[in-house]
Parts: structure tokens; C-alpha cells; sequence
């Protein structure tokens, strides 16, 4: 029986996109995801999410490429112009299990403490979940081992009596090695059937 379900926030409840902010500054779309894939790219992002501050990222990226100074600063300097809206139709799916009263339910996001408050602010339906474990915060992100056990211990979780929904599949292959059921979430329509027919909804 499940009873407690985690939800990743990024892609899975949240836009959160990069090339929002980076469109403004370029005029050129391969341009700019050439930049997004050698300079400021997701393995420099995630060791933010892992709890480097977001100076010494910064100052790091900089240092390596002293000709994008600018372009690099602007991602946290203008980190807010990335989030784009809730995933609606999947928030309505988290406001239905919530609602059912049946299951105690749970964020486990790759997040910089220093950028998480923002979106707090931004999307009140990050105020309905029991607990919210941050990555920066803790300083140590999906896919550690780790990171998942800090949730299980926190809210006394039983990983056999929880499920886990994560857009990305290495979180998921991390999550069912501890011995958590997961969803690989791909889009709302699909998360759906698959919650129905494990009879959550």
C-alpha cells in the first residue's frame, strides 16, 4: 500500500528553462544553446544544486571564460527570468492526491538554497507539501543514495510504501536501487493513467 508519494519540482511541476532568460541576450538560437552546452551548462548548474554557492560558481565560470563574463553572470543574475509557469495539468493531479486526504506527500528537488526561496514566493502550491527537501541545502544531490535517504529518515518514510515521480530517468533508476516504486514522468496525461491504474487516484 502506498501511502507517501515524492514529487521532483523541475520539468515535473515547474517550467524552469534557461533559454527563457538566455533568448534576451542572444540573437542567434544555435548560439545560444552552443553556450548553454559548453559554458554554462547543466554539470556547472548541478554543482550549484549541490550546495556551491552561487559566487564561487560563478567566479569559477568566469575564470574559464573570461570572454563570456557577462553571459555567465547573467544566469544567476538573472536566474528569476528562467522560471517560467506551473505545469498546471500536473499540479491538478498533486491537488487531487492531496485532497484525497490518503497520502502524505513530498518534494525531493535538485535546487539551489540561494534561488529555492524565489520560487517559494512564485508558486503557492509549494506550500501544500508535508516537507520539501532542497539539494543546496543539504549538499548533496539526486542521483546520491543519500539525498533520497535524508527525506526517508526526516518524515519516517517507508520506502516499500512510497512512490517517486521524477522527469528525469537516472533519479529514478537511483530511487527504485533504494527500494522506492517510481514513475518516470514524461507528461501529465501519462502520469495520470499510470497513478489510476496503480489505483492512487
Amino acid at each position: 500500500m502506498i501511502d507517501t508519494i515524492i514529487f521532483d519540482l523541475g520539468a515535473v511541476l515547474i517550467d524552469w528553462n534557461p533559454h527563457y532568460m538566455y533568448r534576451t541576450l542572444f540573437t542567434d538560437e544555435q548560439e545560444m544553446k552552443n553556450f548553454l552546452a559548453t559554458v554554462c551548462t547543466s554539470d556547472w548548474n548541478e554543482e550549484q544544486d549541490a550546495g556551491r554557492s552561487l559566487q564561487e560558481g560563478t567566479d569559477l565560470l568566469v575564470a574559464q571564460h573570461p570572454q563570456h563574463e557577462d553571459l555567465i553572470r547573467a544566469f544567476y543574475g538573472r536566474w528569476e527570468e528562467m522560471l517560467g509557469e506551473a505545469f498546471h495539468d500536473t499540479v491538478e493531479l498533486f491537488r487531487r492526491l492531496k485532497t484525497s486526504g490518503k497520502y502524505k506527500i513530498y518534494a525531493l528537488t535538485n535546487w539551489s538554497a540561494e534561488t529555492f526561496p524565489i520560487a517559494l514566493e512564485r508558486y503557492d502550491f509549494l506550500g501544500w507539501f508535508d516537507g520539501i527537501v532542497v539539494s543546496g541545502t543539504e549538499k548533496v544531490r539526486k542521483p546520491a543514495p543519500e539525498f533520497y535517504q535524508i527525506l526517508l529518515d526526516r518524515y519516517q518514510v517507508d520506502p516499500q510504501a512510497a512512490l517517486f515521480i521524477d522527469d528525469n530517468y537516472r533519479n529514478i533508476l537511483a530511487a527504485e536501487k533504494i527500494g522506492i516504486k517510481s514513475i518516470h514522468f514524461t507528461s501529465a496525461g501519462e502520469l495520470e493513467k499510470e497513478l489510476e491504474r496503480l489505483g492512487l487516484l
